[in-house]
């Protein structure tokens, strides 16, 4: 189970509902530059960049939707 039912937190991981909100904030953040250097890519028509930054694009939109659905 990810959270307690009583809603305390645990003494052991006093800081894990912060740290998660920092991933998913990490996440967005990857999703936005993934989209610039995807346009700058395109632009000069170098295909590692736009390989790299679509998979960062696609993975960190995998994350954010896995979370929101509940399989993480």
């Amino acid at each position: 189970m990810r959270y307690r039912a009583d809603g305390s937190t645990d003494p052991n991981y006093p800081y894990s509902e912060s740290m998660h909100q920092m991933l998913s904030l990490s996440m967005l953040l990857s999703i936005l530059i993934g989209a610039v250097l995807l346009w700058l890519g395109i632009r000069s028509k170098l295909l590692w960049l736009k390989v790299w930054s679509a998979g960062l694009i696609v993975l960190s939109a995998a994350y954010l939707l896995a979370d929101q659905v509940g399989w993480i």
